[in-house]
């Protein structure tokens, strides 16, 4: 054997001596604590506490407990949107931009964004279903607050049973693993189709019987509880928003069954006919969009001592096509409406609160509304006309 060979066997056999000669004291000690502790008295056996360097999402250790990063006035959230291409995520980039700085706040969606949305600010390509890469996401850009927009709205829920399914169920699950491995504070918004037609219609309290009839509303219940349960079981900073339909100037219709008192705003300007597709009766809760994303940051902003629940319902006002109809024949005296009814909405808007109790988020975290059905259309009609008017000009 050659003089390198000799050295390398030595060293093993010294290495392994020294490991042998640990290994004994330990056990010494061991056996020495347990001879020496009092006969019956209930001690278990001596053990070592090892806990995992790494953390699987899909494993979560009994003991997992998982806590959200505090700020300080100076240290802003660094946040991310998925599904920001819908008719909220944009607004919600825009306002927190403004408040914790434009590079703070990151957009994403699959979708191409239009050029003026690019350029606004950060965007990201996101797929909620690509877990690694949403992953890397959070990782790379050190992430501390979500907002997960990304779902399929009512109407289109129904007319794709299967996508609504993987995107509103399982999309969830992954944003869930994450924001719990990461230590995020989570905002999920639900909305008016969490109830059923067994719910209190009028008005509906936060806490009731939840038996939606859609898979829109199922999911939400599911992400409802889902958040829940990740907030009790491994400490998930989880806040959820209970939306009613939401009206906005600034994108069109999603899909959803509440989209007629967007649309009738558009006719309205455009060619001063509107056909709407639920009756002229039907009553929903509604909320102008800059009332929905304050309410969005409040909540987000609150002292979590504050919060005695994590799923708030939030309301503004509550009326009928017809009666916003009326209201907009005051500034459109020449607006003609149909309605030609639509019988997988209708069922659909049947089944959702007319109107929504909101005390306890007026109580817990002073939500209050600035929006009222007069200023809501004096502000869409003004918004949409002049955006009209720049169109022809141009």
């Amino acid at each position: 054997m050659c003089g390198r060979g000799l050295v390398v066997l030595c060293c093993f056999f010294v290495y392994t001596g020294i490991i042998m000669t640990a290994i004994r004291n330990l056990s010494r000690v061991a056996r020495q604590a347990l001879l020496s502790s009092p006969a019956g008295c209930g001690c278990q056996p001596l053990t070592v506490a090892v806990r995992s360097i790494s953390f699987s999402p899909r494993q979560v250790t009994s003991d997992a407990s998982f806590h959200s990063v505090s700020f300080s006035e100076t240290d802003h959230p660094k946040v991310l949107i998925t599904g920001g291409l819908g008719q909220l995520g944009v607004g919600l980039a825009k306002l927190l931009r403004k408040r914790f700085g434009k590079n703070n706040v990151i957009l994403s969606d699959i979708r191409k964004p239009p050029s003026n949305v690019f350029h606004s600010g950060p965007f990201i390509y996101s797929d909620i279903l690509d877990y690694k890469n949403l992953r890397e996401i959070v990782v790379n850009n050190r992430i501390t607050w979500l907002f997960h927009y990304s779902a399929l709205l009512s109407a289109v829920g129904e007319a794709n049973v299967a996508l609504a399914r993987s995107v509103n169920i399982t999309g969830l699950h992954n944003i869930l693993d994450i924001a719990a491995e990461h230590g995020l504070r989570l905002f999920v918004p639900s909305t008016i189709g969490a109830f059923g037609p067994t719910s209190p219609r009028n008005p509906t309290p936060d806490l009731c019987v939840q038996r939606p009839r859609t898979i829109y509303g199922v999911s939400k219940v599911h992400a409802e509880l889902m958040g829940e349960y990740y907030h009790h079981r491994y400490g998930l900073d989880f806040r959820c928003l209970r939306y009613p339909g939401i009206i906005s100037a600034d994108s069109q219709p999603g899909g959803g069954t509440t989209d007629y008192a967007v649309q009738i705003f558009h006719d309205a300007i455009k060619t001063g006919k509107f056909e709407c597709n639920l009756k002229p009766d039907t009553r929903l809760p509604m909320m102008y969009i800059d009332d929905c994303l304050r309410a969005t940051l409040e909540v987000m902003e609150a002292p979590a001592d504050t919060l005695s629940m994590r799923t708030y319902n939030i309301n503004a006002m509550s009326f009928t096509p017809e009666e916003l109809a009326q209201e907009l024949h005051k500034q459109v005296p020449e607006l003609e409406v149909t309605y030609d009814v639509d019988n997988v909405r209708q069922a659909i808007a049947d089944s959702w609160p007319m109107n929504f109790d909101d005390s306890n988020a007026r109580r817990d975290w002073g939500w209050k509304h600035d929006y009222d059905m007069p200023e809501l259309v004096q502000t869409m009609l003004n918004y949409l006309g002049t955006d009209t008017c720049v169109a022809r000009a141009n």
